[in-house]
């Protein structure tokens, strides 16, 4: 196998505990304001940041370790939240095959519906909600999709009037709301009204479970932990 090229080449992140701090040290350099910050945290910053001769490592690297403990004591916990959310989110995008959504996309035409299912990443679940607003629980349905959406931003799910789609004479009141799943173009799943099985009052966790049913969603992503974090952070 050749070598990668340096544009195909992933960005690097240390994973021992020294290469851990070295990255620690790096985010919290850029990240910091310092047009506000004393001098002297200011010049402490920039030590910690200049990697230290071995002659005498272990005497510098313990006088540091103090200076660090008392620098993050003071101010650190702000910015090291912000520090883990980016690591899970660098994580996240080398782990990623695919392309991300994190909503509801409306197809305006039956030309549009074709193309999301024919032209879509080979790696990506299509989900195609078929409605018209006067059918009894289509409103519902695209609120959960809009739910569902947030939590699996892998999944490209969509919505189209069943009017706009081409084939109306397919898609007749009595087989609505309708929800189509695709993937690499192959039909996967084929519900006609599909809220015959569910409950009367249904939420985004009961379509999750009846998709989950025949397997058609993925595995459910860090998105929430990572909103949790930036809640916290903001």
């Amino acid at each position: 196998m050749s070598d990668p090229t340096p544009d195909e080449e992933l960005p690097m992140t240390h994973t021992g505990p020294k290469g851990v701090i070295s990255d620690w040290r790096k985010f919290k350099l850029e990240s910091e304001d310092y047009e506000s910050m004393p001098p002297n945290k200011r010049e402490l910053l920039r030590q910690m940041s200049i990697p230290k001769s071995t002659g005498d490592e272990e005497r510098v690297n313990r006088k540091m370790s103090m200076q660090e403990y008392e620098l993050i004591k003071e101010e650190d916990e702000r910015c090291l939240k912000k520090y883990r959310k980016q690591c899970m989110q660098d994580m996240h995008e080398r782990l990623s095959f695919g392309p991300t959504f994190e909503s509801v996309h409306d197809l305006e035409s039956g030309e549009a519906f074709l193309e999301v299912i024919e032209k879509e990443h080979q790696l990506t679940v299509v989900v195609v909600h078929i409605y018209e607003d006067r059918i009894q629980g289509c409103e519902a349905l695209n609120g959960c999709l809009t739910c569902l959406s947030a939590e699996y931003p892998s999944v490209k799910f969509c919505k189209i009037r069943a009017s706009c789609t081409g084939a109306a004479d397919r898609f007749t009141d009595d087989v609505l709301p309708a929800i189509l799943v695709y993937k690499e173009g192959e039909l996967l799943g084929n519900f006609m009204s599909i809220t015959k099985h569910l409950n009367g009052d249904f939420f985004a966790t009961d379509v999750e479970a009846f998709l989950n049913e025949y397997g058609l969603l993925p595995e459910k992503e860090f998105t929430a932990c990572l909103d949790d974090e930036e809640a916290d952070v903001e």
